[in-house]
């Protein structure tokens, strides 16, 4: 999904549209879904946003079901784990095992947090699937973010697609010798992908500061302004 996203940043319908309004509206619509505690606010808030990227941006709707699953998922884990193991109110359902129940104040915690995870999530798509990342750069630079957090985000964005990269070889030439062929070798090749993965990253990591000191890397990276 990340050079996906990548080409839709650069050829969605709101691309020409000014970045610092973009993100202007992105953070608010976020810090709205924060500090109001209303799981109806969130919800409209994912709404709009799922309707403008749809709709208007013109984003495929495979690729907003795929990303919007990421933080539905995580979501959803929170939630269950906070209604089961958050909260002293009144019960309103005993499981019936090891006195795990489900309390009025958790279930309201959870279900607000699912919803605000949401609506924070798609806002942050909304953002980078709609803008180019060296428009949000620039955009950040003119609103004097610390430098460091420029630099570490720029990073953090080569890294991801280096970590993606590399989760799709490995993963391809597991398929190609039946490494998921049946539940035993799925569970065996899940497991190798995951502890060579680590090393991998780690090495084309070196690679990556290694091309940026050859190249005179000095703790700035150049970036354009419009």
């Amino acid at each position: 999904m990340g050079l996906e996203i990548d080409y839709i940043a650069h050829t969605n319908n709101l691309k020409n549209i000014d970045c610092n309004l973009k993100i202007i509206i992105s953070f608010f619509l976020m810090i709205l879904a924060i500090l109001i505690n209303l799981p109806v606010i969130s919800i409209l808030i994912t709404i709009t946003i799922a309707i403008a990227l749809l709709f208007v941006a013109n984003v495929p709707l495979r690729f907003y079901l795929k990303f919007i699953s990421i933080p539905f998922g995580f979501s959803l884990i929170t939630c269950i784990f906070m209604i089961f193991f958050f909260g002293t109110g009144p019960v309103i359902f005993d499981t019936g095992f090891f006195n795990i129940v489900i309390r009025s104040d958790a279930l309201e915690l959870g279900i607000a947090t699912f919803f605000r995870t949401l609506a924070c999530f798609s806002c942050l798509g909304f953002l980078s699937s709609t803008t180019p990342i060296a428009e949000i750069v620039n955009s950040l630079a003119i609103l004097k973010l610390p430098k460091i957090f420029i630099e570490i985000a720029l990073l953090m964005y080569n890294i991801v697609f280096i970590f993606l990269d590399q989760i799709e070889v490995m993963t391809n030439a597991q398929k190609t010798r039946l490494g998921y062929y049946g539940i035993h070798n799925s569970y065996r090749s899940l497991g190798l992908l995951i502890s060579n993965l680590f090393f991998k990253s780690l090495d084309k990591g070196e690679q990556l500061q290694q091309a940026l000191d050859s190249r005179g890397y000095n703790g700035s990276l150049p970036k354009y302004s419009l």
